[in-house]
């Protein structure tokens, strides 16, 4: 893991997240298959298909098939609350809207994910036949507006996950195949600050950054669960998600 030499001054926290009350969760217990979130459970708008607890539209021109696919092995073995887990799919296909490549789940709520001290969880894996390029970026789980998110490919240090604020890292760890890297930004909206809770496999969430500053904002339909690549590639990609939810501070 690193911290950039200007953040050393950071405390490493310890401390264990306490569980708050889930305003929102992105389990996939919904959908039985892919086909599902092809099946709006809600009024649709005319730019979207909303299912259930997401919206599904930001993807290539493939059907659902090409990029997203449901199973148990696609989960943390940690997650007993799901069912299977997600595995996203990049490839040359995936273009969207004649721009990057992506593959993103919306949240579909009436709850407000942006207001008070927020949570935001997820776990995500990888495997070693499709890996990640990682001299490509990759953004993953971000904002619109990007105050945080995950990338990959990135300086100084390409082959691990670094955890951004306002695009630029300031912690990370090496993202390795088949293991297991749970998640959770902290987010005060009230204060805007940032902060990030990191875990492997069963290991409960310890806090790894003390929240700093950071333009917090969200629509509560801009956080997007999945992954963007930069710039185009022929190269086929698979990323692993479970244990999607956003819970409010204790």
């Amino acid at each position: 893991m690193f911290r950039l030499s200007a953040l050393a001054v950071l405390p490493l926290l310890s401390s264990t997240v306490l569980s708050g009350t889930t305003i929102w969760s992105g389990s996939f217990n919904a959908y039985p298959t892919v086909a599902s979130f092809d099946n709006s459970l809600t009024t649709c708008r005319s730019w979207s298909n909303e299912i259930g607890e997401y919206q599904w539209y930001i993807h290539g021109t493939g059907p659902t098939s090409d990029y997203l696919a449901l199973d148990p092995s696609y989960k943390n073995p940690a997650d007993t609350a799901e069912t299977n887990g997600l595995r996203l799919t990049l490839d040359s296909t995936a273009t969207w809207n004649s721009q990057m490549e992506r593959v993103e789940l919306i949240p579909q709520t009436t709850e407000n994910l942006g207001q008070g001290n927020l949570f935001y969880h997820f776990s995500i894996s990888r495997d070693d036949v499709d890996p990640p390029e990682s001299t490509l970026e990759h953004q993953i789980l971000f904002f619109e507006s990007h105050f945080t998110e995950l990338k990959y490919g990135i300086a100084p240090n390409q082959t691990y996950l670094s955890w951004c604020i306002q695009s630029q890292p300031q912690w990370g760890v090496e993202f390795e195949a088949n293991t297991w890297y749970n998640f959770a930004y902290d987010i005060d909206f009230s204060a805007n600050t940032v902060g990030l809770w990191y875990s492997e496999g069963a290991a409960p969430l310890t806090k790894v950054m003390a929240n700093q500053a950071a333009s917090t904002s969200t629509n509560s339909e801009d956080f997007h669960v999945g992954v963007l690549r930069i710039v185009n590639d022929a190269t086929t990609e698979h990323f692993y998600l479970s244990g999607v939810y956003i819970e409010s501070g204790p």
